[in-house]
């Protein structure tokens, strides 16, 4: 692995099917993740341990989860609201959960309705769990609507940083910033993961974006600049955040992973089987409204991969 790896996180499979009325069939879902394992992604958030009466999409999380294990390589991740969600993904054997946990008070009342302080508690409670049953399980703290919010509106830098340092002091081991709301623009982004940074250490976590404004891949561009090393984006655009009104999609694998090929960091992912798995997307989502650009155009002529390759 080079120094300029990059780790692409694909996380259509949760965030991209949840925010759809309508429910992929469970083998379509382990033909479209293993399709992405096989393009080279080393990460996928295969889905959300929630009531299944809130979030039909998610009903079968559990045989999601068994059959994405048994994909060589890949490392397994899951979202988990609370303590319940968050024993049933480490039972299920996920690698990896992440805890979303609301910048602003009034998008968690509406996401996860729990105000600041009984997520707080939230938390504590899973860190306690995972260290004395399940020391091997990776818990991220994702720090929902950390650059703006729909519902509060103005999110500023010193709230989000303080509740970091919060995360931290609780123990979860990566604290990410989640633009919820695509309201993010470069600047703020590099100064935000700069300060990131500064606060929390190597607990420090990645970005995910959202491309409401169209800013998403000029936000990826400027937390490179930051030292960020992991992005969430989701296959074909799809997704957003069912609480907060009016925001598109998430930042496109197929285009992220172009801009940062193109930019010769090396993502160890294959664009052209990118575009293949889109096709299994859709082949279990027909008519399916999907996103990007790279998808449709296909690679420049003469295209150079960030690890030489052409």
């Amino acid at each position: 692995m080079s120094m300029s790896f990059i780790l692409v996180s694909e996380v259509g499979p949760r965030d991209g099917l949840q925010a759809l009325k309508r429910t992929m069939p469970g083998a379509a879902k382990h033909r479209w993740i293993a399709a992405l394992a096989d393009a080279g992604l080393r990460e996928i958030e295969v889905g959300s341990f929630v009531s299944p009466r809130l979030l039909p999409q998610m009903a079968d999380i559990n045989a999601v989860v068994a059959q994405a294990k048994t994909i060589k390589d890949l490392h397994v991740t899951a979202l988990a609201p609370n303590l319940k969600g968050a024993l049933n993904a480490f039972e299920a054997g996920v690698h990896k959960i992440t805890l979303p946990v609301s910048v602003s008070e009034p998008h968690s009342i509406a996401n996860v309705r729990k105000t600041h302080a009984e997520m707080i508690y939230e938390v504590r409670a899973v860190i306690t769990l995972r260290n004395q049953r399940f020391p091997g399980i990776v818990v991220e703290a994702g720090l929902s609507t950390a650059f703006g919010c729909t519902l509060q509106g103005v999110v500023t830098a010193d709230e989000t940083i303080r509740m970091a340092e919060v995360m931290a002091a609780c123990g979860v081991d990566e604290i990410g910033l989640a633009d919820t709301a695509g309201y993010a623009n470069p600047a703020q982004v590099k100064r935000l993961f700069l300060r990131l940074q500064a606060a929390v250490g190597n607990k420090a976590g990645g970005a995910h974006f959202h491309n409401t404004y169209g800013q998403g891949l000029a936000n990826v561009v400027a937390a490179l600049d930051a030292g960020v090393t992991t992005f969430d984006s989701s296959m074909g655009g799809i997704g957003g955040c069912p609480y907060a009104p009016g925001a598109t999609g998430n930042i496109v694998t197929e285009d992220l992973v172009f801009l940062l090929e193109s930019m010769q960091y090396d993502t160890g992912i294959d664009i052209e089987k990118l575009r293949q798995a889109r096709t299994v997307l859709l082949e279990g989502l027909p008519g399916q409204e999907l996103y990007g650009y790279v998808a449709g155009i296909g690679l420049p002529k003469g295209f150079v991969y960030g690890d030489g390759h052409a």
